[in-house]
């Protein structure tokens, strides 16, 4: 068996085992396949939790609750070993799709189809996940459901697509040269950007990212940004209000990063931390300096990166600035959370 199989394997077996089970057997179903040592990040309101029991009860059973007839809808699933540790990761991307018949977080129920954008990267020790990472769209959901809680976005948010090529599904072992090209890639990228940050400028060349990405690059960024196309577009609806409407940047690292093939991932806890000087998500600024927990996966053509999805828990990065959309809009909407 190759390098990966192994835990491709037993992810994918959790999957299918998650999505036959029901609310009374989520338990029994997990704890196959969940190590007693267990560790699971997601987005607020959730945050940190250190054992399964509290996973599945205040995760699991209440989006399985709300969103009827889930399914894990995947398009990009590769493996890698940890740049950071002797540890094999797991990570899938996708929608979650269902029927949204009762309430969520404080969100309406519309009765209606929705898709919740993931990103869930899972670690694998003796064939048992010992630390998951699971990020959300919230904000996504709450715009499908006529709840969105912002101004309006500089880019587009929409049910984004998987990898133009749909080759985002390793369940294979790809070839390992090919993966180390991506890595190095992305690696390359994260130290412009974080030398760019050191000498505080608030701007960005185009030259600069035209060495690691195509012209024509895609990003694919969380609901609250929205998505642009093309780097002259990336700049004007992402990167430069992002660089100019927030100080103080600094990097704080990852959790895991790796690669497969030509995709590439990561996350971190927190990836960096920024201050709010006005202007960005059309809100005004602040003193806060907020952590921001990220993930970027990423899709190299050739020698460029050419698609990029993004999930960023705005939520949180708000909530430590005294705006919790959630509670919010829950008040405002008199919505119910399970």
């Amino acid at each position: 068996m190759s390098t990966f199989q192994k835990s491709k394997q037993l992810v994918r077996d959790y999957f299918d085992a998650l999505e036959k089970s029901t609310l009374e057997t989520l338990d029994s179903v997990m704890s196959q396949y969940i190590a007693s040592n267990y560790l699971w990040r997601g987005v607020y309101p959730w945050r940190e939790m250190s054992n399964l029991k509290d996973v599945v009860e205040t995760f699991w059973k209440p989006l399985r609750t709300s969103i009827k007839h889930i399914q894990r809808r995947q398009d990009i699933f590769i493996a890698g070993k940890n740049e950071f540790g002797d540890e094999q990761w797991v990570m899938s991307m996708g929608n979650f799709m269902g029927l949204f018949d009762e309430d969520f977080l404080g969100i309406k129920a519309t009765r209606k189809i929705v898709n919740i954008r993931y990103a869930e990267f899972n670690c694998i020790v003796d064939n048992k996940i010992t630390k998951t990472g699971l990020f959300i769209d919230i904000i996504g959901l709450m715009d499908q459901a006529g709840a969105y809680p912002l101004p309006p976005s500089t880019g587009v948010y929409y049910n984004y697509p998987g990898p133009r090529n749909h080759n985002g599904l390793l369940f294979e072992d790809a070839d390992e040269s090919e993966g180390q090209k991506t890595l190095d890639l992305v690696n390359e990228m994260i130290t412009d950007l974080d030398e760019l940050n050191k000498s505080g400028s608030m701007t960005c060349t185009p030259e600069l990212l035209e060495k690691t990405w195509a012209k024509d690059m895609l990003w694919y960024g969380p609901a609250g940004i929205g998505a642009t196309y093309t780097i002259p577009r990336y700049q004007e609806q992402h990167q430069l209000p992002f660089r100019s409407s927030l100080g103080d940047k600094r990097f704080c690292g990852h959790v895991c990063r790796f690669s497969e093939g030509n995709f590439a991932c990561f996350f971190g806890w927190p990836n960096l931390s920024n201050t709010p000087l006005g202007g960005w998500l059309g809100l005004p600024g602040g003193n806060v300096n907020a952590e921001m927990q990220v993930v970027d996966i990423y899709h190299r053509e050739g020698d460029k990166l050419s698609e990029n999805w993004i999930f960023i828990d705005l939520p949180y990065w708000l909530k430590q600035q005294g705006l919790d959309v959630l509670s919010r809009t829950e008040s405002i909407l008199n919505a119910k959370r399970p």
